[in-house]
């Protein structure tokens, strides 16, 4: 039996549930809140190329190595996001592969989705570690990331060659089982509901 297994996951109006190649089209109308294949630094399929990025990520799970959702906020489809280099015998994942419509991002939608995917690793899954990884120039995501909790445990240097030509450098941050719980106090109080 594998370590991870598709799961349905919610809190609030936030679910995330397994991918599909029905959710497509829904994929191609978040894609298109913000364009978000323009942005150099991001590895977001054009609406063009989803048909190979969904491919991809099926042939993954297909594999054991990761786990694609669709993010939903109040049942609307508002982007995706994996569990990637999935390592069961190490009881290690990755968290990755996250894209959020222009019009959910620096909402509670994606701190809510790390609550979900956090708490599913390190509370049901017994995780010891589990990591993030993102472009070095990526700053929104680093700090986003950082805000999480997570510590950055290097840099990658020219670890991928970009699809337009170039290397990228990877940041990679991760959290630790010891860490949890104080990461997990930290997300439940931003997403407390203000007066």
């Amino acid at each position: 039996m594998p370590w991870l297994s598709e799961v349905q996951l919610t809190h609030g109006d936030v679910s995330l549930e397994p991918l599909r190649e029905a959710h497509a089209a829904e994929l191609v109308d978040v894609l298109h809140d913000g364009n978000l294949w323009e942005l150099w630094f991001t590895m977001v399929p054009t609406p063009d190329t989803l048909a190979t990025y969904l491919a991809d990520a099926f042939a993954m799970q297909g594999a054991g190595t990761a786990l694609p959702f669709l993010i939903r906020h109040q049942g609307k489809a508002v982007g995706s996001t994996r569990f990637c280099n999935i390592e069961g015998f190490n009881r290690r994942a990755e968290i990755g592969y996250t894209w959020l419509g222009k019009s959910v991002q620096r909402s509670a939608v994606n701190s809510t989705c790390k609550l979900l995917l956090l708490e599913h690793l390190f509370e049901t899954r017994d995780a010891i570690a589990v990591e993030f990884r993102t472009n070095f120039h990526n700053h929104a995501s680093r700090h986003a990331i950082e805000r999480l909790g997570a510590k950055l445990d290097g840099v990658l240097r020219q670890h991928r060659i970009q699809p337009g030509g170039g290397f990228r450098d990877t940041a990679v941050y991760s959290i630790l089982d010891s860490e949890w719980p104080a990461v997990r106090l930290s997300l439940e109080h931003a997403l407390r509901p203000r007066d």
